[in-house]
């Protein structure tokens, strides 16, 4: 039997003490799943499903509850610390049913209400061009959620799954009243549907794949090639055609050649061979597959599947994909898969694009194949893992995915693939809303076609802002479709500028494996905290109408706030813009160190080879200090500590030993290196912990994001080899470089158990912005007249002017509206509305 997630120690039902109503020959039932969570079920025939669903996996309160029940004749009312429900005890109806949550009595919930929710996520953007309608999450300003669970497979005893019962009429739906704390609802939503799994660390760096007739030699030719430019790689996906697609066996047996399980020899004559040079370049392996076929007569595994289910061959008709067929199933994973697993193949790119509907009503293939293939992978991954291991309690290597989303509950089973979507810069400028909505349905993981799928026109500036875009979002993957015309590869990108498309693609991919540290660390909090990655900005501010109004504006983890550019730039000015809201507080930019006082919106305008990513006061982001990362993911040798002072700070890394098999162990054996910031003292801290959780000694170096002092200052580097006994090395010039971005210092190397403290003193502050020469690069490129280029000198050169003033002087010329718009953002950058000189 296959076997199902559902573990057999976990509490399938709430407890009895949480029920309200199910009594016999009653028609409703309430639990109380949460102080925030009520379930609400109306049963024609009053049978109540207590199985667990594809949604609701664990419906037994965590916690201790308390709430109170009045009851009458005919009427029933719960209150918890959260809700105060009142119900008639007839059928659901919006009169007789329906919950204030407390603070926001303005906006009752009534049954069949959705309210202002802000939105989850959709299966998939398949053909999508632009925006497209999502489906409901667990946030809403209203202060409660609605989410209905009337129509998802249930999973049974035996493992296996089952569709609801018969008959019309039935509800089952989860009300969250959270008010605007949209974190707790979801993490309430984990509590009952399923956290997010950690991901293994490789699926952080830089995944390619392409719709294209690779062979063995020109797919290894393509990896080393990215390896001559120096863009790491951490995935390799095969698209289908791996498999006989053209072949004159495929045509013969009637088939189209989009469902395959038989390597096409021809392109790939060693598979296993292929997929162990992957390996060695340290690259993970993927293979897509469209089942909806099933298996044809010329498939390598026919017979083996027409035997173990006893199916006539004798016509050579095709077995018939079905998944609702448990015997089907276990056939489908123990011998088909199984064998081209056998050549190394890491997971499964599930392409099922066929709809909801399978031989037996209500229950989606999608949902099944997402089930089941996640469960087959884990054990996979468990049966590659060394012995060893196995014997130190290892669980298996992570398992993983890559599907379209089939619902609430989807977040179990992650990377999510996104689908084909159109390319154009209107699909660009949906996918950040896209991305940040979804984690109101707590899917945090989703993987979108970088670059855009097909169609379109050929814009490399429109490539190059995506790229920048995948690079601040939860899986970095570019794909294209099957035609000459359409690609990826940044070779094939105009560049050599600097600024030029090649340029910006090879730019932020290396950055995206620089970031690993900081991605896996936020990954580690997703799958503990319920923190998903990307966040969208008013989850953090709840009570700030700005935070509604930038969908497309978004936390990446605990210390990044990304804008990304998602419109044309503009031909003169040679500059992209984003209006951003800045919550209160200073910020300064990643990749230009230019300070902003927040509480504001502010037009936001890059060159091409730069986003909008800001970091505010007490923000600490570690980096892998090697500017240019290899293959794979592994702990790098060297981090660079991005600082940005002005405010307390503090990280925790999080990192797992570079070996493999370790990494499977359960639970997971983190090593922690704890870096925290004292703005009184100007005193930074690096404790890496202790020595037999640290593999070895390692480089660090720290940037003070922002900081460009007029003199040397005076910093104090130590690093103890052991706090206890306060050994220190000897004193180094620290001082490594001062760019425009900020200082960089050279603290040295840390040994295991060692520490370091480095003061810059107590008056240590952010730097003042120079808009003279930040607008400079700008203006110097820009295509307009050159005596416009000098009536900017005339504005920003003299001293002593308020940047209010300069401001009006810019908005007084004739010169292009966005230039202007790059002017008054360096003037006004830090101001604050004070008008201050410069």
């Amino acid at each position: 039997m296959v076997r199902s997630q559902v573990r057999a120690d976990t509490e399938l039902t709430a407890q009895s003490s949480a029920y309200v109503g199910g009594r016999t020959g009653d028609k409703y039932r309430f639990t109380v799943l949460a102080d925030g969570v009520l379930r609400y079920e109306w049963a024609p025939d009053g049978v109540f499903e207590d199985r667990p669903s594809a949604f609701a996996v664990q419906r037994a309160p965590k916690d201790l509850l308390s709430y109170r029940v009045r009851e009458s004749q005919d009427s029933l009312e719960i209150t918890t610390s959260r809700f105060h429900m009142t119900y008639d005890k007839q059928e659901f109806t919006p009169s007789g049913f329906f919950v204030v949550v407390p603070g926001y009595t303005g906006h009752t919930w009534r049954y069949g209400e959705q309210g202002q929710n802000l939105g989850g996520t959709c299966r998939t953007l398949d053909g999508v061009d632009g925006r497209t309608e999502v489906d409901a999450g667990v946030a809403s300003r209203d202060g409660f959620a609605s989410l209905d669970d009337s129509r998802s497979m249930l999973f049974t005893e035996d493992g296996f799954v089952a569709p609801r019962r018969a008959g019309t009429g039935r509800v089952d739906g989860y009300l969250f009243c959270y008010g605007r704390n949209y974190r707790e609802a979801v993490r309430a939503l984990y509590k009952i549907s399923g956290p997010q799994p950690l991901l293994p660390r490789w699926t952080l760096g830089n995944w390619w794949s392409r719709y294209y007739e690779y062979s063995a030699e020109s797919y290894l030719q393509l990896v080393e090639a990215f390896k001559t430019i120096r863009i790491p790689l951490s995935v390799g996906i095969l698209d289908m055609d791996w498999h006989l697609v053209k072949d004159a066996r495929v045509a013969a047996a009637g088939a189209s050649g989009w469902t395959g399980y038989t390597w096409n020899r021809s392109l790939f004559p060693n598979p296993k061979a292929f997929i162990e040079a992957l390996h060695e370049r340290k690259l993970k392996t993927s293979l897509n597959e469209h089942p909806a076929e099933g298996i044809a007569s010329y498939e390598d595994m026919y017979s083996a599947m027409a035997k173990a289910l006893g199916f006539d061959t004798s016509n050579k008709d095709t077995i018939p994909f079905d998944c609702a067929d448990p015997r089907f199933l276990k056939a489908y994973f123990d011998i088909l898969i199984k064998h081209l697993e056998d050549t190394g193949t890491d997971f499964w790119w599930i392409d099922w694009q066929q709809g909801p509907y399978s031989r037996v009503s209500g229950l989606d293939p999608l949902w099944l194949l997402n089930h089941f293939h996640f469960l087959h992978n884990e054990q996979l991954q468990a049966g590659r893992e060394p012995a060893a291991d196995r014997d130190r309690g290892g669980g298996g290597r992570r398992p993983i995915i890559f599907s379209r989303y089939a619902g609430p509950g989807s977040q179990r089973y992650p990377v999510g693939f996104s689908g084909d979507t159109i390319v154009t810069w209107e699909s660009l400028n949906f996918q950040p809303e896209f991305t940040a909505t979804a984690s109101n349905i707590g899917y945090g993981w989703w993987s979108h076609d970088i670059g855009g799928h097909m169609r379109g026109i050929r814009d490399d500036h429109l490539t190059s802002r995506w790229v920048q875009l995948g690079v601040f979002s939860p899986i970095m993957r570019l794909h294209s479709t099957k035609t000459r015309w359409v690609c990826k590869e940044p070779w094939r990108l105009p560049g050599g500028s600097g600024q030029g498309p090649q340029d910006v693609v090879a730019k932020f991919m290396r950055l995206r494996h620089r970031l690993i540290p900081y991605l896996h660390t936020m990954n580690a909090r997703a799958a503990d905290e319920g923190q998903p990655l990307v966040q969208p900005m008013y989850w953090e501010y709840p009570d700030r109408e700005e935070a509604y109004k930038v969908p497309n504006q978004y936390l990446f983890g605990t210390e990044m706030m990304v804008a990304p550019i998602t419109t044309p730039q503009n031909p003169s000015t040679r500059t992209g813009k984003v209006r951003a809201w800045l919550p209160p507080g200073r910020y300064v930019d990643l990749f230009t160190g230019v300070v902003y006082q927040g509480n504001r919106f502010l037009w936001l305008s890059r060159t091409l080879d730069n986003l909008p990513v800001l970091l505010r006061q007490g923000a600490i982001v570690p980096l892998d200090a090697n500017p240019e990362p290899g293959n794979g993911c592994d702990n790098p040798d060297a981090l660079e500590v991005v600082l940005v002072i002005g405010a307390d700070g503090v990280f925790e890394l999080m990192e797992e030993d570079d070996d493999e098999a370790c990494r499977s162990r359960r639970p997971v054996v983190w090593h922690k290196t704890i870096i925290s910031f004292t703005q009184e003292t100007g005193t930074l801290t690096i404790h890496p912990g202790e020595a037999h959780r640290v593999p070895r000694a390692r480089r660090w170096s720290i940037r003070l994001l922002g900081y460009r002092p007029d003199a040397s200052p005076i910093i104090d580097v130590r690093v103890m080899t052991n706090p206890q006994q306060h050994l220190t090395l000897p004193p180094r010039n620290p001082l490594q470089d001062d760019s425009q971005r900020g200082l960089l210092i050279d603290v040295g190397e840390i040994p295991p158990g060692g520490n370091a403290i480095v003061k810059f003193g107590p008056d240590v502050e952010l730097s003042t912005n120079d808009p003279l020469a930040l607008a400079d690069p700008i203006v110097f490129a820009a295509q307009i007249p050159y005596e416009t280029k000098a009536a900017i000198d005339d504005i920003l050169a003299p001293r002593g002017v308020s940047a209010a003033v300069r401001a009006s002087q810019v908005d007084a010329t004739d010169m292009d509206a966005d230039l202007k718009l790059v002017l008054k953002e360096l003037l006004l950058a830090d101001d604050g509305g004070g008008g201050g000189r410069l």
